[in-house]
């Protein structure tokens, strides 16, 4: 029989075990609880000294206390130098989100503007994501906004083309952007190669800095254009001139001395904690944002902010430049990680004067303003899902809640929609959207959809907490819809034995009046919520929430199909192919209602390819 000696080790007696074996290197070390969940990641420059401090049993805090106790495995990676470790730490803490380490929850990519260079004539696009395109690369911007903006003065002042290469491709004669003088219209010849690319040369000088020289050019050529009776060219350049200038006019703060850098401002308060970040880009102020880590209240702000920047610039461009109001942890070492991952010097400072702290101090304002906004909201929303659970008879108070539904119009283009909210409100990052697959369902069959939606969804659920890999469960399921939907989604749930998760159906008021909506739930008869009752508001904040991101995203895919051209699913018929049929035809339907010897007739399009085309456009 086994003896208590026998009994696996924990805790404290765990980790003075694992540290007889260890090296006095650098290196990252894992701390585990049970069913190997991960409670920490850390970094070390001897991993010997640093894991030796958690064996001792001499803790700052209550809460490391408490990790030291769940610990039942540790597992090591040694590195080369700490500057490794401390990359590798990051890499880690964002792959695994230990429940112990500082983590940044919201990590969603910022958006850029690229010059596409793999075209005659250059793209100006927005851009998310990794480089993979060839094009030069401005950001980031903190919203879709900043962008956009930045986009459209663009487009007034240098006339550059936002259109994709198939739409580029197939114009025949200019489009509504050259009409109100967004586009030069390289697409028809209305401007040379050559001078759109010094347009091109233009706008990217200008992005990068040097928009004074690039409005003194435009100011002579202006000039000379006047000089030589050309108002109407004058007047061009004068409106060019005009859109730059307003980028200056409507930007918040351009600093003088700042060309390139960061500011991130920290305020932590009641446990919770706001680090504000601006963005300055050629001499510009490329917008802010707001981020709440999750952090404990005894976790000290060198500490947070540290944890923070590692975890910002894990998969962003790093500037020369990073200004914070708290000195991070080991900064040295941070600015050399940076360095090592940028392939460029990068200065990490605390101003104490001049123009960059009153930048600091700017992004702390508005840290403390955002926590205080956001500690607010979070003490109404606990209120609101207090009274969700008291009205749906929850067993506690849901952490997470799954709003579901529909968009099309007569059964095309169909797209099932889901929407999560919880204690922080809405979880944008968690939405999902579904194109509906089936060929089976009956063009505009709502409860089909609702079926295949859920089925999807929660068949997954199922897989993952099978395999043991951790899933977010919902505590609370909204339908929209009435007795029928909530029947088909019950069918589901329980074909897939999650019928333990609470599921409501949302029915619309007479005339789709907001305020009389009927809630279906299980066995209880039809009921509803007081007129004025905040719990009713937040309900149909929530179902309204779900029908926009349904009917945008249906918009965004009909969008697309309305975009295709039938000839490009006709094989043999390229892009030049294509041009040279719409120029003949002047539409694709031009091209349908053609004879085989008129299409033959097309430069490139052979006989035996203009009876396939023929037989494309009459094919039952």
């Amino acid at each position: 029989m086994p003896t208590l000696t026998d009994a696996p080790l924990t805790g404290a007696a765990l980790i003075k075990d694992e540290v007889r074996r260890l090296p006095d290197k650098p290196g990252v070390y894992r701390m585990a609880g049970e069913d190997g969940e991960v409670l920490y990641v850390g970094k070390a420059r001897s991993l010997k000294k640093r894991v030796l401090q958690y064996a001792q049993g001499r803790f700052h805090t209550q809460r490391i206390a408490l990790m030291v106790d769940l610990t039942r495995s540790m597992e090591f990676i040694t590195t080369r130098t700490e500057t490794d470790a401390l990359l590798l730490e990051i890499n880690l803490i964002k792959q695994l989100k230990p429940r112990f380490n500082v983590l940044l929850r919201d990590d969603k990519s910022f958006p850029e503007i690229v010059i596409r260079r793999e075209h005659p004539a250059p793209q100006l696009r927005k851009h998310r994501g990794a480089h993979s395109i060839k094009g030069d690369y401005f950001g980031p911007f903190a919203s879709a906004w900043a962008v956009n903006r930045t986009l459209n003065t663009l487009q007034k002042a240098f006339l550059l083309r936002s259109c994709s290469d198939n739409v580029y491709e197939s114009r025949t004669r200019p489009c509504m952007l050259h009409q109100i003088r967004r586009c030069s219209a390289p697409c028809t010849g209305l401007v040379s190669l050559e001078d759109y690319g010094a347009l091109v040369e233009e706008a990217e000088a200008f992005l990068r800095g040097k928009s004074r020289a690039v409005i003194g050019r435009m100011a002579m050529e202006m000039q000379a254009a006047s000089d030589d009776l050309e108002f109407e060219r004058a007047a061009r350049l004068r409106d060019r001139i005009r859109a730059l200038s307003s980028v200056a006019q409507e930007q918040q703060v351009n600093p003088e001395t700042v060309d390139e850098a960061d500011v991130f401002a920290l305020h932590a308060e009641g446990g919770q904690a706001c680090v504000q970040v601006f963005f300055f880009r050629a001499g510009q102020n490329w917008g802010n944002r707001a981020y709440f880590p999750r952090v404990d209240r005894q976790d000290e702000e060198a500490e947070i902010m540290a944890a923070f920047l590692g975890q910002f610039y894990d998969d962003k461009p790093i500037p020369r430049l990073i200004l914070a109001n708290v000195e991070p942890a080991d900064c040295d070492l941070l600015a050399d990680a940076f360095a090592l991952k940028g392939g460029r010097k990068v200065e990490i400072c605390r101003p104490q004067r001049g123009e960059k702290r009153q930048l600091v101090e700017q992004a702390l304002i508005n840290a403390r303003e955002a926590l205080g906004r956001k500690m607010a909201e979070s003490s109404g929303q606990a209120k609101l899902l207090a009274g969700v659970c008291e009205a749906f008879g929850l067993e506690g108070q849901p952490e997470r809640i799954e709003v579901y539904d529909n968009s099309h119009i007569s059964g095309t283009n169909a797209i099932g929609g889901m929407i999560v909210a919880g204690p922080e409100g809405f979880q944008k990052s968690q939405y999902r959207k579904f194109n509906i697959r089936s060929s089976e369902l009956t063009p505009g069959d709502d409860y089909g959809m609702m079926r295949e939606v859920l089925r999807r969804r929660f068949s997954r659920l199922v897989k993952e907490e099978a395999a043991g890999e951790p899933t977010p469960r919902p505590d609370l399921v909204l339908i929209d819809g009435g007795a029928g939907q909530l029947a088909a989604a019950q069918e589901v749930m329980a074909d897939l034995g999650v019928d333990d998760i609470a599921v409501v159906g949302v029915a619309k008021g007479p005339d789709r009046d907001a305020g009389l909506e009927r809630f279906f739930m299980g066995d209880r008869p039809p009921f509803m919520l007081e007129p004025k009752s905040p719990v009713l508001y937040y309900l149909q904040r929530l179902r309204d929430e779900a029908h926009r991101f349904a009917i945008g995203a249906h918009r965004t895919r009909r969008a697309m199909d309305l975009k295709r051209n039938p000839l490009d699913e006709i094989e043999g018929v390229g892009p030049g192919r294509k041009r040279a049929l719409l120029h003949a035809f002047g539409s694709a339907r031009g091209v349908s209602r053609a004879s085989v010897d008129d299409l033959a007739k097309v430069e490139g399009v052979s006989a035996p390819l203009a009876q396939r085309i023929y037989d494309f456009f009459r094919k039952t």
